[in-house]
């Protein structure tokens, strides 16, 4: 930093000081030696230096300050498929979605698959509280979205939120793991992999309430009125294949082709199921029961159906319902908002 000098002004002698007019008719005028300009020369100085040092305001976390904030994805699912023979279990989450991660990762812990959970934070501050009290087990990939407002379904911040996923997918596939996507706003009532039959590239689950038989097909269901199929985008599992990976890239696609804007107020589902149209006959699918892994339409609103199926649910989808409180309070409903009681099970802890 520069100063700058005013011209045509002589520094001010010992002896030119200002005094007040009282003082001047009081006595005689005698030199202030703390008020001089070298004096000031070195205050401005050792004010400047103490403002490098300990800068003003509240203290604000560098990216140097964290080890979490050059931990990549490579180091992270290397950490997560370690301990399930490389098979990750993946999620992501912003700020809001928290508890819901908290309560989906107690139901994933008694199925004791918790330590292959790898999250995807989406802020910076999500990353860094997950990583405290549950040190690798999360990582951000840059760049970062806007965290508030990519919690509100059908918003531009959702959509571009959501539309990462595929790319999060096809980077864990290209580094060789298989991977299972869950949304958090799932609850496992057993665990999901005896039910990945066979060895196909892709597994997903129907988003329709409409009851299928026991016996179902497990292809891909035929397109829908608008044109294709219903698969819910929440739960995937993909093995590390050429099938698996062009998918990813379809998807990826189709979300260019449709973009978010007020009037088409896109999210990732319709892209993944035009992907899964679209590659037909080059990617190899399964559909899985719909007894085990019901969308919430169904297993929220047909209790004869719940009933008659009761022992065989695995994944239970808190869908066909949006906002925060409602999602909660359904799972109070059904006893299935883990946290009230059991937050210690968590390994995030009390949120």
């Amino acid at each position: 930093m520069s100063l700058h000098q005013r011209p045509h002004q002589k520094p001010l002698g010992a002896d030119s000081l200002p005094v007040s007019t009282t003082l001047a008719n009081a006595a005689p005028s005698r030199p202030l030696p703390l008020l001089t300009l070298p004096y000031l020369f070195s205050l401005l100085a050792l004010l400047l230096l103490l403002a490098l040092l300990f800068p003003w305001g509240p203290p604000r976390h560098s990216a140097l300050a964290s080890p979490w904030r050059s931990y990549t994805l490579q180091d992270a699912a290397a950490f997560a498929a370690a301990s399930g023979n490389g098979t990750i279990i993946l999620a992501a989450v912003s700020g809001p979605y928290l508890p819901f991660l908290s309560n989906w990762l107690i139901s994933v812990r008694r199925a004791g698959r918790a330590n292959q959970v790898l999250v995807i934070a989406e802020d910076y501050e999500t990353l860094e509280r997950i990583n405290a009290a549950w040190p690798g087990h999360a990582v951000l990939v840059p760049p970062a979205p806007d965290a508030q407002a990519a919690h509100k379904f059908g918003s531009q911040g959702f959509f571009n939120f959501t539309s990462r996923r595929p790319r999060h997918l096809l980077q864990i596939l290209e580094l060789g793991y298989s991977v299972m996507y869950n949304d958090v706003d799932m609850v496992w009532l057993a665990d999901p992999f005896p039910y990945l039959v066979g060895n196909h590239e892709v597994y997903f689950m129907d988003d329709m309430s409409e009851v299928k038989p026991l016996n179902h097909s497990h292809a891909l269901p035929p397109p829908g009125k608008k044109g294709r199929p219903y698969i819910c985008s929440c739960m995937i599992f993909l093995q590390p294949t050429e099938g698996a990976k062009l998918l990813m890239r379809k998807w990826i696609e189709e979300l260019k082709e449709q973009p978010w804007s007020r009037k088409a107020k896109s999210n990732d589902q319709p892209a993944f199921n035009w992907a899964l149209l679209k590659t037909t006959g080059q990617v190899d699918v399964y559909l899985l029961p719909q007894s085990a892994f019901p969308t919430g339409g169904l297993y929220f609103k047909n209790k004869t159906w719940v009933k008659e199926t009761k022992g065989k649910h695995v994944i239970i989808h808190n869908n066909y319902i949006t906002g925060f409180e409602k999602k909660i309070k359904r799972f109070r409903d059904h006893k299935l908002w883990l946290v009230d009681e059991h937050s210690d099970e968590s390994p995030l802890g009390k949120i």
